[in-house]
């Protein structure tokens, strides 16, 4: 008689499982499915070519804390409640208000078991934006974003347990992003009978540039580029990122670790016989840094556009995004869907069948996912970016508008750009198109809504 061994999980489990995987200062060009030569990212690029990757989807914002605040609340930075990276001493970032109905408590209402691994940035510890207190079952990774620019620190957070490290400034033993994965991957096994979000929110990568030491990957890149190493400090006492004597190898090295985790989450969800019930996403928080040593333009990180992180022009939002799902999303796709993080949360809501309490800035991506009925598109998508004097912008089809030095001049002129003619954003048409600019300013003005900690003043 033939006898066939079943994993009993696949069948425990008939609420999809999602796995939203979260690159941190990835640019759009990073990845060889996006046109990358010199970095090797055969994990992420088979999920691409297994899945749909979209060329015209954008991050929340610029930069870390609101463009993931964002992702998780459903809201573009006009409406959401972190709209920067306002900082918390000792430890940790202005906290999401408990009024806040974040993706972990979605997933949580519906009967998943959620996990967040990696960098929260949205709460100190102990506050109402704590991820413990936002729906999340387990957190594993740094609570402060800022403490995160160090991949040695002395500590993570095991939910509210602070664990102590045996890193020093000057010997640097416990690398934070493997700590990080061997809980992630844990998290997986212990919830192979339920259904469960998890939010992976990785480091890298993200400056300072820092490895293991004998890390096989950064010296097989070192050889690669024949990278003479640059002068620097010997010593680091903390200030600032730690010097870097071989940046284009040790980002490279980077990003490669990053996809060798994404390949192990892959094959334990196979070893668990859950990769056909189980929806990927992969995406990053904003476009590449020029920090720590770190040299874009060297990889052509931002793919051709103009910008990088910080900036609002196609550079520094739009962002590499991968959708897999077996025997659900048919593989080989590509498309041009114009769409932001806050489609996320109503997409998922959709998954997991649940109702939102309040309204979202986003639209669901399930019938694009799934290829069956008509698939809702914005009428705009709008960003704001609280530093540098403040900056809008609005997407409209193919026009793209962008105001800098709001905080001087709330009502400035606004440069715009046909992206479908000029996608590198370097023809102001603005003068030519006054019906345009006219309602790009209306939008602006609408879709800001004013908040005391992350003030336009000018604009009340």
């Amino acid at each position: 008689m033939l006898v066939t061994t079943i994993t009993l999980s696949a069948y425990a489990q008939k609420k999809t499982n999602v796995i939203f995987i979260l690159a941190d200062d990835m640019g759009y060009g990073d990845l060889g499915s996006y046109g990358q030569t010199k970095i090797e990212t055969p994990n992420i690029d088979k999920l691409a070519s297994g899945g749909i990757r979209f060329t015209q989807f954008y991050a929340g914002t610029s930069v870390c804390a609101p463009s993931r605040a964002s992702l998780m609340t459903g809201l573009h930075t006009g409406h959401t409640p972190i709209r920067g990276n306002y900082e918390i001493e000792p430890e940790g970032q202005l906290p999401l208000p408990d009024s806040s109905f974040i993706m972990p408590e979605m997933f949580k209402s519906a009967g998943y078991k959620t996990g967040v691994f990696g960098k929260w940035g949205m709460g100190y510890p102990g506050s109402e934006g704590d991820p413990v207190k936002q729906g999340v079952d387990q957190f594993y990774g740094y609570n402060c974003q800022r403490q995160s620019h160090d991949f040695f620190p002395d500590h993570l957070w095991n939910n509210t347990q602070k664990v102590e490290l045996k890193n020093t400034h000057s010997n640097q033993v416990q690398y934070a992003p493997a700590l990080i994965q061997e809980q992630a991957l844990q998290f997986m096994d212990t919830n192979k009978d339920k259904p469960f979000f998890m939010y992976m929110a990785y480091t890298l990568p993200h400056a300072a540039l820092q490895l293991p030491a004998g890390d096989k990957t950064f010296e097989y890149y070192k050889k690669k580029f024949n990278e003479q190493p640059k002068p620097v400090k010997t010593t680091w006492v903390g200030d600032g990122y730690q010097p870097q004597a071989y940046p284009h190898a040790a980002y490279a090295a980077m990003v490669t670790k990053l996809d060798n985790y994404v390949g192990e989450v892959v094959a334990k969800l196979k070893s668990l016989g859950l990769d056909k019930n189980t929806l990927i996403v992969f995406a990053s928080d904003n476009g590449p840094h020029a920090e720590g040593g770190n040299d874009p333009a060297f990889f052509n990180s931002s793919g051709g556009f103009t910008g990088i992180k910080r900036k609002l022009n196609e550079g520094g939002i739009r962002e590499p995004l991968i959708i897999n799902w077996p025997e659900k999303v048919k593989s080989g796709q590509t498309s041009d869907y114009i769409g932001a993080f806050w489609d996320f949360l109503p997409t998922f809501a959709d998954l997991a069948g649940t109702k939102l309490p309040q309204k979202t800035d986003g639209v669901s991506l399930m019938p694009l996912l799934l290829n069956k009925g008509k698939q809702n598109s914005h009428d705009f998508l709008y960003w704001e970016f609280h530093e540098d004097g403040g900056r809008q912008a609005v997407r409209m089809g193919n026009w793209k508008a962008i105001r800098e030095k709001v905080f001087n001049d709330p009502k400035g002129q606004l440069k715009l750009y046909n992206l479908k003619t000029d996608p590198q954003e370097k023809n102001d048409v603005s003068a030519a198109n006054p019906a345009i600019i006219e309602k790009m300013n209306g939008i602006m003005e609408r879709e800001h809504v004013e908040n005391k900690n992350f003030p336009f003043a000018e604009m009340k």
